[in-house]
């Protein structure tokens, strides 16, 4: 019996064809891209972060789930003080709004100042400031976002790439705690 060749082109195509349709949307369904490794998503219950090391930890529980390199404020050691002093606040506060229209790329709010902030600030006869956010680049950034990593650059905020906000905004749903630690 002789030999016959068969060329595996018409295959390959055959799979990847059935493969596109599979990720095309269904009538009243619509293909989601996930950015975690598991099916399901990890349930954070805390945003932890460490200014001094510039890391921001998602915890489930006591598990961290995800961990990201952070931007802070160009004065970025101690607690927020005042408006316009480019610090992070450290303590315990809430992650109490969600704004899909920000002038960075996304942003979920910090519920700071808390009332002993607003004393604080009071007794020094200063403004504690506020909107210190979680949040990517500017919206504006285009072809300088490379120039935002690793630099200090907020106004106070903390802030990750793009990429890493679509992932918290993912994850993190508001009323989540937040511990920002020194």
């Amino acid at each position: 019996m002789p030999f016959v060749m068969i060329s595996r082109a018409p295959i390959r195509a055959l799979l990847l064809s059935f493969c596109l349709l599979l990720m095309l949307p269904v009538t009243g369904h619509s293909f989601e891209l996930r950015l975690y490794d598991s099916p399901e998503p990890p349930v954070v219950s805390k945003v932890r972060v460490h200014k001094e090391e510039r890391r921001m930890e998602l915890l489930s529980g006591h598990e961290i789930v995800r961990s990201y390199r952070i931007s802070l404020g160009n004065n970025p050691v101690g607690h927020k003080l005042y408006e316009g002093d480019s610090r992070t606040p450290e303590g315990l506060y809430t992650l109490d709004f969600r704004n899909y229209n920000s002038d960075f790329f996304r942003s979920i709010r910090i519920s700071y100042p808390n009332e002993r902030d607003r004393s604080q600030a009071n007794a020094w006869g200063l403004n504690p400031g506020g909107d210190i956010m979680i949040h990517g680049l500017p919206n504006d950034a285009g072809d300088l976002a490379f120039a935002f990593v690793g630099l200090d650059w907020t106004d106070g905020c903390i802030a990750v790439s793009n990429e890493e906000m679509e992932e918290i905004w993912e994850l993190v749903s508001a009323g989540t705690p937040i511990q920002i630690l020194p």
